[in-house]
């Protein structure tokens, strides 16, 4: 049974590291597309986008945190650490919506500017699900997998709810301590009113779902391989 355990736990370290080498070249790959366009330009025009990947890997770094946790520790951080994580959250997948910034500009090709923002973007999808799974995960191993699949289905629309609030109210994680007033009466405004704010739901249920089917297929893509090498 110990070897067993073991065993287990040796597969899982190799598969968070083989992930962590993707993600960290994916991720390098951004910054140099970045960088690459601030020297040729002499213009700081995409460096937000670092910003955001810093943030997208935050609830990353969470979940990877709570999964390497065990025992007694996982079960005394679980709460508050889960709370900072599905608060940061958003900020992973809200990069997608960076697409908004892309238009012709002079100095560089169009397709490189295309390139630079669809990596950025494709790095917080990616930190997204690998986080959200560690979480639903989790989940599973406490209430079962249809509670698991529920957490996950509510965490992606919870997002696409914040994806919102950050894209056209133009909100921020910090808020919630720098300025919790504005936002919690934003946010009460548009539960007490829903169809005075079509926009809102039409943007959390749009994106929740794209997120959802997302999400699935990338889950349907691992078993399917995980087979194959059975």
């Amino acid at each position: 049974m110990s070897m067993s355990v073991s065993t287990f736990s040796q597969a899982q370290l190799r598969q968070r590291l083989n992930l962590l080498l993707v993600l960290g070249l994916s991720l390098a790959l951004s910054v140099a597309l970045i960088t690459g366009r601030v020297l040729l330009t002499r213009q700081l025009t995409f460096v937000f986008l670092l910003w955001n990947l810093f943030l997208a890997l935050v609830p990353f770094g969470l979940s990877t945190m709570l999964g390497l946790a065990a025992g007694r520790l996982r079960a005394r951080v679980l709460l508050p650490v889960g709370a900072a994580w599905l608060l940061f959250f958003p900020n992973a997948p809200y990069i997608l919506t960076d697409l908004f910034h892309l238009h012709p500009r002079p100095g560089v090709p169009y397709w490189y500017d295309l390139a630079l923002i669809l990596s950025c973007a494709w790095n917080g999808l990616m930190l997204a699900y690998a986080s959200l799974l560690d979480m639903q995960q989790l989940v599973t191993r406490r209430l079962g997998t249809l509670t698991g699949w529920g957490f996950a289905a509510l965490a992606l629309l919870l997002s696409s709810f914040g994806i919102y609030l950050g894209r056209y109210l133009r909100f921020n994680s910090w808020d919630v301590l720098s300025n919790p007033v504005s936002l919690f009466y934003d946010i009460l405004t548009r539960l007490l009113h829903p169809r005075a704010y079509p926009g809102t739901w039409g943007v959390t249920l749009l994106y929740g779902l794209f997120l959802l089917l997302g999400y699935a297929t990338v889950r349907l893509l691992g078993r399917v391989e995980e087979k194959g090498e059975e």
